[in-house]
């Protein structure tokens, strides 16, 4: 390996969500540094896009369209995956989403079912195939996404707290019962990042100066901020962290 022992060449990672946005970034940043990346969306468009944007930078990934809540999709994004590469030694689930809610004691039921399905239950179907693949190859990295929201109940946005608590407890349950299979699984929790999915919040200057006042170090996440994050955990750095849920808020959760 490189000196800086973040090198995954002859490694194969695939990346939930990578179309664009945070998990973009992330799939770009995997391929600068050797692997072979595999990215998934639910829209084809998004995904060639994103084969466009990375192949301007000399980099190439295998991009397979799925609902990563829909077992039967992922099924299938595995078996290309396995197919084309013969591997998987990383996870990234990266998939996310969240709409506004009512309190959790009025929100409609098929909303609850959606939002927990795209957070947490796309996690569960999309470990469980790639756990028999990493076992197969002696080990491997699982890294979940979630958000400080985890830990701070938020109006508004009830249901996606509850999901990406969900999400933290499975991270710490997953790795205790994959320790002795050499499979590392950790999760980031990052604040708000500068991306699309929350440009709502930081598109607006007076919304984004009440934001940026309550993070000590006065800015919001560039995506930049959680890739480094994620490629230290998925890292020969990183082989003694299990269980482990890493804070990337510019230390806005120790206030």
């Amino acid at each position: 390996m490189g000196t800086d022992r973040i090198d995954f060449t002859g490694k194969t990672a695939l990346v939930t969500g990578g179309s664009r946005g945070l998990g973009l970034a992330m799939a770009g940043a995997f391929a600068e540094k050797g692997a072979h990346v595999a990215i998934c969306g639910r829209k084809q468009e998004n995904l060639d896009r994103a084969v466009q944007e990375l192949k301007a930078k000399g980099l190439q990934v295998l991009a397979h369209p799925a609902h990563m809540g829909k077992a039967d999709q992922v099924d299938a994004l595995f078996t290309a995956v396995e197919e084309t590469f013969g591997r998987l030694d990383i996870l990234v689930n990266n998939v996310g989403m969240n709409l506004p809610t009512p309190s959790v004691a009025e929100v409609e039921e098929g909303l609850w079912d959606k939002i927990l399905e795209g957070n947490l239950k796309s996690a569960f179907l999309a470990s469980g195939r790639a756990v028999p693949m990493m076992k197969a190859r002696g080990g491997g990295r699982i890294v979940n996404i979630s958000s400080i929201a985890a830990r701070k109940a938020t109006r508004g946005m009830g249901v996606y707290c509850v999901a990406k608590a969900g999400l933290e407890m499975y991270t710490r349950v997953l790795a205790a019962e994959l320790a002795g299979d050499g499979i590392c699984v950790n999760a980031v929790a990052p604040g708000m990042v500068r991306t699309g999915f929350s440009k709502p919040f930081w598109g607006n200057e007076a919304l984004l100066q009440q934001i940026t006042a309550s993070i000590p170090m006065g800015r919001i996440a560039e995506t930049g901020d959680v890739v480094g994050a994620v490629l230290f955990l998925c890292s020969s750095w990183a082989d003694y962290i299990t269980g482990e849920v890493v804070t990337v808020d510019g230390g806005g959760s120790i206030l």
